[in-house]
């Protein structure tokens, strides 16, 4: 049996956002990293080249504002780790206004040379069509929503039969404190208390006949985005878009995810509601709440106009908005630990999309992630997790354990892909926001800003201590 020393190389699987960015990590840390990619051997129905994180769909890593944008906070932290695609991204930045986009081209040559040229960095071009052999004890696969067949079987056979998903069915998620509770209220449907519940574990948006139909109407003339050619059209029930829903009868609604059975209006309790949106608390934290049944290939525009007719949502701001797509991940509250582990395989972790994060930079900070911890475990250290005051803490924290369990769908998934928002982040101490001297009227869109601005600073103070590194500048402008 061959000896394991600090010197023994870490195998990651998958060379993209994530991947690479996990290579860099461990490589940086001083421990050699054996990095395979199949492209070059093997290609997939998105990818163009066989360039290490190349970028598929949009050449933007959305907004560069630390001071109140959960992306831009996530995109700050990782610069203060060290992070590979946010110095690539940065040296090929092109103009975006806010947002900080790239040269797709430039940018994924530029982490290409930095990978293949680093030292302690092995690029092997290979298909690995199993789980990695145990005898490279330390691994981390980070194939992303395009794993190859093998591999995902593998994977499947490893972690169970419904604990990975190929096709990803979402609905929209709402910031809480952006839905008008004079209108809508908290119950559960007949006053149901399941295990952990109270009987008002739902909050409920009422619509008379009227309100309905204009909604049934909206939907049927939404914008609705297709399917690619590679997706196939993955249909199934339980999983149905709502707009396909209404097509198939203007009461299907009412009598599916609408129904308005076993609900009566705290605010009009003698009057009977003709439908009821129901949303329920989508994470731990109580922060976000998901909209029941609700998967929808509208696009996000159409999304936010429609669901904003709904009584109740008038003003919602959305955390995520929904969508049917193609995403291979697994179930990482059920089968990681805090350390992106494989609880049932100690040394294999995995990284990036498949663990159910969406979006180029929170793919590749979880990359960051697996890679310093896995780095740590093999020169002997125990990982350091972030703080879950940190956008990455936040992320990892989602990831590993922040989901709500539903009561009334016993045995099926509820964990979904999630982009960082600040509805994953905890709340802030009770006092944090105070009044600005000298302002009357103090509310509404200028709180939430303050709250948003407060939370950064937060997270980029807690990060700089976690990583023994100095804030950047624009914590205190926050």
């Amino acid at each position: 049996m061959t000896q394991i020393t600090s010197h023994t190389p870490i195998h990651v699987i998958g060379g993209g956002l994530a991947g690479s960015e996990a290579a860099w990590q461990i490589a940086t840390a001083g421990v050699p990293v054996i990095l395979h990619e199949m492209r070059g051997v093997r290609g997939t129905e998105a990818h163009k080249t066989d360039d290490l994180a190349e970028l598929v769909c949009s050449n933007s890593f959305r907004s560069d504002d630390a001071t109140s944008n959960a992306v831009g906070v996530i995109h700050a932290e990782m610069r203060m780790a060290g992070s590979l695609i946010m110095a690539c991204a940065d040296k090929h930045q092109v103009p975006a206004g806010g947002a900080l986009a790239v040269d797709r081209d430039g940018f994924s040559a530029a982490v290409t040379q930095a990978v293949g040229s680093h030292p302690l960095i092995t690029v092997v071009r290979e298909e690995v069509q199993g789980l990695p052999p145990k005898d490279w004890d330390q691994a981390i696969i980070a194939t992303g929503p395009l794993t190859a067949p093998g591999l995902a079987s593998a994977i499947q056979a490893e972690t169970g039969a419904d604990a990975l998903a190929f096709f990803d069915a979402i609905a929209p998620i709402v910031y809480r404190d952006s839905i008008n509770m004079d209108v809508c209220w908290y119950q559960s449907r007949y006053d149901k208390v399941g295990p952990g519940g109270t009987g008002k574990d739902y909050i409920n948006c009422p619509m008379d006949e009227a309100q309905y139909n204009a909604f049934i109407d909206a939907l049927i003339a939404g914008d609705a985005v297709g399917f690619k050619e590679w997706e196939g059209t993955p249909y199934f029930d339980g999983c149905l878009p709502i707009e396909v829903m209404a097509e198939r009868g203007r009461e299907t609604l009412r009598h599916g995810p609408m129904k308005p059975m076993g609900l009566t209006n705290a605010h009009n309790p003698t009057v009977k509601a003709y439908a009821v949106v129901q949303l329920r608390q989508d994470n731990a934290l109580g922060t976000l709440y998901n909209m029941v049944g609700f998967q929808t290939k509208l696009k996000y525009g159409a999304q936010a106009e429609i669901f904003r007719l709904i009584p109740g949502l008038e003003n919602a701001e959305f955390a995520r908005l929904g969508g049917l797509h193609r995403n291979t991940y697994i179930n990482s509250p059920t089968l990681l630990d805090r350390s992106l582990g494989l609880k049932s395989r100690p040394g294999l972790r995995f990284a990036g999309q498949i663990t159910g994060c969406e979006g180029y930079v929170e793919s590749a900070s979880i990359g960051l992630l697996a890679g310093r911890f896995a780095a740590a475990e093999r020169k002997g250290e125990a990982p350091l997790l972030p703080p879950d005051t940190t956008a990455l803490g936040s992320l990892l924290n989602h990831i590993t354990g922040g989901h709500i369990v539903s009561d009334e769908e016993p045995g099926k998934r509820s964990f979904q892909p999630m982009n960082i928002n600040f509805g994953l982040f905890p709340e802030l101490e009770p006092g944090s926001i105070v009044k600005p001297e000298g302002v009357k009227r103090f509310r509404g869109k200028d709180k939430t800003i303050m709250k948003r601005q407060l939370i950064a600073k937060r997270a980029l103070s807690d990060c700089a201590k976690w990583l023994n590194v100095q804030a950047p500048a624009l914590a205190e402008s926050a």
